[in-house]
């Protein structure tokens, strides 16, 4: 902000805010803020000029947080024309390119330098040590006497110690690697056993014909593995969709399931027919089940875990 810009007052007059607010957004306009179809040609130098000689003499009378944040908007737009018309200065019939000409002012001040080799191919590389800066400088005191400030262009140019090597790429033989197939599986390769789960349906039936009728929790439930109380369910639902399993609720409320006879076509024609109920069983009702039924061991048996052989290998 400039030393002699007021300071702060909020009780500026309203009619002077409203003034200075209009002419920040006329300038603003002018700068292209309030049009996306305003191109950076469309302004010169002296029209850049003349915007922020406006804007400096506006601020002057600024003294709020609204018309300010207008003053910077306005030199937003300045410096991004101006940003877009540098970067599309051409000289002559060419664009400016900055990294072709830094490259050709490190070649020119001897920082880079092209030689054949025993081939007669172009080579080029980059000589180790500093640049020759005199080389430069004595041009550019042909066009101007003030001095040079090399600060700024110490980044751009600073040289890399690098090894002599060709510019061109010479061609890689292609290294083919080993072909890898997948491993065949054939039909011989994996060995199963009896349909596991068919099998285990077979035995659920089996031990809900020793118990008798029984409570569901109390037949399904593993208090050991919750896993596998999942699949006494799973496997109980095969019988139960059968028709050779019941399930009811008793007159103390209590889920039971018990075998019974698959009903036959007349069963069926008398209006017999299958119902479907959706059970939720997650870890929570598998230890309230056990907490309320006081389940200390499982009706059916641990299964060992599956394990399937394929090829020499086995999985679980």
């Amino acid at each position: 902000m400039d030393a002699d810009s007021p300071a702060y007052d909020p009780d500026q007059d309203a009619a002077e805010k409203r003034d200075i607010r209009k002419k920040y957004r006329l300038l603003e306009k002018k700068t292209g803020g309030a049009s996306k179809h305003l191109r950076p040609q469309d302004h010169d130098a002296d029209d850049l000029a003349g915007q922020v000689a406006e804007a400096d003499a506006l601020f002057l009378k600024v003294k709020n947080p609204t018309e300010a944040t207008l003053d910077s908007t306005v030199l937003r737009n300045v410096s991004s024309i101006s940003a877009q018309k540098a970067r599309a200065m051409k000289l002559g019939s060419a664009a400016f390119d900055m990294d072709d000409f830094v490259s050709k002012l490190i070649t020119y001040m001897g920082g880079r330098q092209r030689f054949e080799d025993e081939d007669g191919d172009d080579m080029e590389g980059v000589e180790e040590g500093t640049l020759d800066w005199d080389k430069i400088g004595r041009k550019a005191l042909a066009k101007s006497r003030r001095v040079p400030v090399t600060g700024f262009m110490l980044g751009p140019l600073a040289l890399e110690q690098k090894k002599r090597g060709p510019v061109k790429r010479q061609k890689q033989d292609q290294v083919q690697e080993e072909e890898r197939r997948p491993q065949e599986i054939k039909e011989e390769d994996i060995k199963r056993s009896d349909n596991e789960t068919t099998k285990n349906v077979l035995k659920i039936k089996q031990i809900l014909e020793n118990t008798g009728p029984i409570n569901l929790f109390r037949f399904i439930v593993n208090p050991n593995d919750f896993a596998q109380s999942v699949e006494n369910l799973f496997y109980l639902s095969f019988v139960i969709r059968d028709g050779e399993c019941a399930f009811e609720i008793n007159e103390e409320g209590e889920p039971v399931v018990m075998l019974c006879e698959q009903p036959s076509m007349e069963d069926r024609a008398g209006g017999v027919h299958a119902r479907q109920i959706v059970m939720e069983f997650d870890m929570a009702t598998w230890k309230r089940a056990i907490e309320v039924w006081n389940i200390t061991e499982s009706t059916i048996p641990q299964r060992p875990p599956a394990k399937t052989k394929i090829g020499d290998k086995w999985y679980g």
